[in-house]
């Protein structure tokens, strides 16, 4: 189980910090041909979820890895949790697939049951 999950926190650590990056790097204009919905935020909103999307990533890793206050681990996964049903929300309301949000919300909750 220990494997499984650890392959789980490093597929979703690596989406995280992928999507974070992007909206911590790029401009609006930039993301807004991948990602339509940035029209609807500032650009420092965007920054915003992109630092919780990539410190959500390392929190999923490293206290776990290090052994260092590892309660943090399950705490990064549900908030990410959070930020998927949230981000579900949006595309829905956009008339979007959110479909992919569903599947990190899943692996964030397969990641923070199974490190409790």
């Amino acid at each position: 189980m220990n494997v499984f999950l650890w392959v789980v926190q490093i597929l979703l650590a690596v989406a995280f910090v992928a999507a974070g990056a992007g909206k911590l790097t790029q401009p609006k204009e930039k993301l807004q041909p991948r990602m339509p919905y940035v029209e609807e935020y500032s650009q420092q909103q965007l920054r915003g979820i992109g630092a919780l999307e990539v410190l959500g990533a390392l929190g999923l890793v490293l206290p776990w890895a290090t052994g260092i206050a590892p309660v943090l681990t399950p705490i990064a996964a549900a908030g990410l949790g959070i930020t998927m049903i949230v981000a579900a929300q949006v595309h829905r309301r956009r008339k979007e697939s959110f479909a992919v949000n569903l599947v990190l919300l899943a692996m964030a909750v397969v990641v923070a049951v199974g490190r409790i």
